[in-house]
């Protein structure tokens, strides 16, 4: 008896699920592995979602079998079950629709299945609230640790470094000895997201607390460890964080309306920066922006330099009829926002 040759059935899901978190997001893209995990974490949702929706087992679902209904009722799901934000509704339905143009692309009778699926919208959500401490909040977030003992004193280390340099909580979990230049001038080299390296100047202050820090100890090391010696994780710098906000807010209570975080101190760094006349292009390449257009929010969302143009207009002061008056004012007032 001969057999004839093996089809491969290009009408399972699974595999193409499979190429896509192999062959398109590591060989093809290369993106970090944060990245990688917010993918896939998606796709370890929505499967057994799909399934159940549908009555078919994981592995014998067919493409078609994920229909836009399908996509719909799972985002509906994630909002209402889940409690989601629409931010993050959006984020998983950016997955979905990368997923179907993969498969499109490479299997053309699956194009009007693509289509459907990139058909679903993004839901319009709010711009998101861009929070910081003012000077005085945060000098009061950088008095909370005891520098006497040594874990306060890594711990003042970490929240100045982080003022310092607007570093992401992961950047600081995975900051080795070796990154950093000690010397005159101090600076660090930092690995941002998408493996990009950046380097941020240290104030001497910052320097002389990290010195102290790592002292007599290996390059390899990282320099943030925890009670047991080990790499402190982001989920530990978020909780350092989190607990000296709640004891600063008791000498700065208007820290206790907002959400002390490691992303609200970058934001902080961001708008101190703006306040002191640094130019906004530098400010993106300190941050570790890819585009302008992110930075840019910093400078719409302080108002402190707001009420510094507002003060510059004295409307009363122009001469002339009010619509004369009026209009130059108007124009300052727009030039200078």
């Amino acid at each position: 008896m001969q057999w004839g040759p093996i089809m491969k059935d290009n009408s399972l899901l699974a595999p193409w699920v499979r190429r896509f978190l192999l062959e398109h997001l590591v060989a093809e893209r290369n993106l970090s592995r944060n990245t990688q995990a917010s993918y896939r974490d998606t796709l370890t949702l929505l499967l057994p979602f799909a399934s159940k929706q549908t009555g078919v087992v994981i592995d014998r679902m067919t493409v078609e079998d994920l229909t836009p209904g399908t996509v719909r009722a799972f985002l509906d799901y994630l909002e209402r079950d889940r409690q989601c934000s629409g931010v993050t509704r959006n984020q998983r339905l950016a997955t979905i629709h990368s997923l179907a143009h993969f498969t499109g692309m490479r299997s053309p009778a699956h194009l009007a299945w693509c289509a459907e699926i990139r058909a679903v919208p993004f839901k319009k959500t709010a711009q998101t609230v861009i929070e910081y401490l003012e000077k005085v909040e945060m000098d009061a977030l950088l008095n909370q640790p005891d520098r006497r003992t040594r874990l306060g004193a890594r711990d003042h280390a970490l929240l100045l470094f982080m003022y310092n340099s607007g570093a992401r909580a992961e950047e600081v979990a995975r900051l080795t000895i070796a990154s950093l230049q000690l010397g005159e001038p101090s600076s660090v080299r930092l690995h941002g997201k998408g493996n990009k390296f950046r380097t941020c100047p240290l104030w001497s202050t910052t320097a002389t607390s990290l010195s102290r820090l790592v002292a007599n100890r290996n390059n390899t090391d990282a320099v943030f460890l925890n009670r047991i010696h080990q790499p402190l994780t982001r989920f530990g710098i978020h909780r350092l964080v989190t607990q000296y906000g709640g004891l600063a807010s008791q000498t700065v209570p208007s820290l206790a309306t907002k959400r002390v975080s490691p992303h609200t101190i970058r934001h902080t760094t961001a708008v101190h920066l703006l306040r002191a006349g640094v130019d906004i292009n530098t400010i993106r390449a300190w941050l570790g922006h890819v585009s302008l257009d992110t930075t840019h929010i910093y400078a719409e969302v302080d108002m402190e330099m707001k009420a510094k143009a507002l003060a510059r207009v004295d409307i009363t002061s122009v001469k002339g009829s009010p619509r004369q008056r009026a209009l130059p004012s108007l124009m300052a007032f727009l030039r200078a926002l």
